[in-house]
């Protein structure tokens, strides 16, 4: 009875699909075609269907109620018994690349924005207020910078920074060389001025020399940590324009940048920034009770588990026992280290310069309790200095949970014992320190966290009304324009009597008429929609209709994609992923019979 439901299911399904395709383009939705979110809207929906794979068996139906199931409901990871396949939209885990998790010996995790999220209101204003006062205190600017304020919700990821000329880019990700360059500009800002369609043009489109948008010229936004920096670099912008003498002398552009980023840097070298979170955790990192659990389900399940992180020692483990403090751990262990059982190895490392495999960097192993740097054999604990025996963990800390500074990928496998690096699937936030490296230069399994995707997946469903509607006045505003090229090629090449031109001169004219108006309306209804997602620069996955260079980047390096880390509790530890059908355009509202 069960398979004949499931058959049934899906024999509905597919003939709402062919019904819908017999009334026009416009008569189902198929958000974003390609791997992200998979998840199929369709007319008289009351509730999105999401996959975990493309397995029937394996569907996820998820209705409005499940949707906000999430606000003041604790999610069940899958080993509870409470656990199922029942995931909210914004918890689930999207696939790019088939990934069997049966295949994976160990899995890795970042710390900062991936196992700790930091809250933008409070970490993000506390690095600007760091930076400003490096900008006055350090690099000479005036003193009214200490009077600015921030708007942590006014950047995003996946922006471009135009270093000499002071501009703030969102951009299509680049596919031929030799299009216009301003068709890959969607939105630009000077500072905080909007840039004109013919500025673009004359800024970006002069030549069809593509400009990659990368260094040197260029900066790309493409961490969480970043947004601090770009916003006050904005600022810097337009002070430098109105009032030229307030900065210092010689800083244009370029050099303003370059300022912005050492004063980040101060910061982060002189420990301005994590001090202050160290003392007051709560304040600046959310809480999340899954974590521990999650840890537990993957080692349960016989894999390993290491942390690997730009973070030293002393942060890290203020950090890790926040996050671990709300759960009972193994054995009654009370000692300051208890979150490292939950790891075989975490390390110190030099991210992207760790996943190089011709790395040669000494590798340290870190005395927990004193954080005294401790010398070995590539790993292997030997003698220190005046002793004959290697010195021994704290009292009460399992020999097998190692701490280390420095090394390499290299020793890292071997720590592991890894034969194979399609055998590790590693967790990181930055798309470029974390999962382009440890993608294209190891062949690691990546997964990408990217907070703002919980929210973003969450208005698709709720604009989806609004969606369909700007797709049928994209069809109307197509179908009205082809009328109008025919009748202009009928009074240019046919032969009319003066009644009938006459006739088709007026028809002309109303069609250009309805053709302005709904062009108008278009545009408008698509900036309202995308101002639904953000004011300034949209969806994060989208430029116009178009995947942004962010969500290219994503889709390109990524296996899989999610809104926590966490969220892996929420999935079998034995799961194999798979994507969603890619489409091209000849096949996008084509459904096999």
């Amino acid at each position: 009875m069960l398979i004949l439901l499931i058959a049934l299911g899906v024999n509905l399904f597919l003939w709402d699909m062919r019904t819908a395709s017999c009334y026009g383009l416009d008569s189902i939705i198929n958000i974003n075609a390609n791997p992200v979110f998979s998840l199929l809207i369709y007319p008289g929906a009351k509730q999105p269907h999401c996959f975990y794979s493309m397995d029937h068996s394996d569907r996820t139906m998820l209705g409005d109620k499940a949707l906000q199931s999430h606000v003041g409901e604790k999610p069940h990871i899958w080993s509870s018994i409470e656990g199922g396949p029942r995931i909210d939209i914004g918890k689930q885990i999207f696939c790019n690349r088939s990934l069997n998790m049966r295949n994976i010996v160990a899995i890795g995790f970042d710390m900062d924005y991936t196992l700790a999220q930091y809250k933008p209101e409070t970490f993000e204003s506390l690095a600007y207020e760091g930076t400003v006062r490096k900008l006055v205190y350090d690099l000479g600017y005036p003193q009214e910078l200490l009077e600015w304020t921030f708007d942590w919700k006014y950047m995003v990821r996946g922006l471009v920074l135009d270093k000499k000329r002071g501009n703030i880019l969102k951009v299509d990700p680049f596919i031929s060389a030799v299009m216009d360059r301003h068709k890959y500009v969607k939105v630009a800002y000077h500072g905080f001025r909007e840039l004109s369609k013919e500025d673009k043009v004359g800024t970006y489109g002069n030549t069809f020399i593509r400009d990659s948008f990368d260094e040197p010229d260029y900066a790309l936004i493409d961490t969480l940590f970043s947004l601090a920096e770009a916003y006050l670099f904005a600022q810097l912008v337009d002070l430098r324009d109105n009032n030229p003498g307030k900065v210092p002398e010689g800083a244009d552009y370029p050099r303003m940048y370059k300022d912005v980023r050492a004063a980040v840097d101060l910061c982060h070298r002189d420990g301005t920034l994590k001090q202050v979170v160290a003392k007051d955790p709560k304040r600046y990192i959310n809480e999340d009770t899954s974590i521990v659990p999650m840890l537990k389900m993957l080692r349960n399940s016989g894999r390993l588990t290491f942390l690997v992180t730009n973070s030293l020692w002393d942060y890290t483990n203020i950090v890790m026992n926040f996050l671990c403090a709300s759960h009972k751990l193994e054995g009654g262990i009370t000692c300051k280290f208890d979150w490292l059982q939950y790891f075989d190895v975490y390390s110190c490392s030099a991210k992207p310069g760790f996943f190089l495999e011709d790395n040669r960097a000494n590798i340290f192993e870190v005395e927990p309790e004193s954080g005294m740097l401790l010398n070995t054999d590539n790993g292997t604990p030997m003698p220190q200095v005046g002793s004959t025996s290697p010195k021994m963990l704290p009292k009460g800390l399992n020999k097998r949970y190692r701490v280390f500074q420095g090394g390499s990928v290299g020793h890292l496998h071997k720590l592991l014992s890894i034969e194979s690096s399609t055998q590790v699937l590693y967790v990181g936030d930055h798309i470029y320190g974390d999962i382009l490296r440890s993608k294209k230069v190891l062949g690691w399994r990546t997964m990408l966290v990217v907070p703002e995707l919980e929210r973003e997946v969450e208005l698709l469903w709720e604009l989806r009304d609004t969606r369909k509607q700007l797709r049928l006045l994209r069809n109307e505003r197509d179908l009205v324009e082809d009328r109008v090229h025919h009748l202009k090629w009928s009074l240019k090449f046919e032969t009319l009597g003066d009644d009938e031109k006459q006739n088709m001169i007026s028809s002309l004219g109303e069609l250009e008429s309805r053709r302005d108006q709904v062009r108008l309306a278009h545009q408008q209804a698509q900036g309202d929609y995308h101002q639904k997602f953000h004011k300034i620069w949209g969806q994060l996955m989208k430029t116009g209709y178009q995947n942004s260079r962010f969500a290219h980047q994503v889709e390109r390096f990524a296996c899989l994609y999610t809104s926590q880390v966490s969220n892996l509790s929420l999935y079998s530890p034995d799961k194999c992923y798979r994507p969603s059908e890619d489409f091209m355009p000849h096949e996008f509202h084509i459904l096999p019979s």
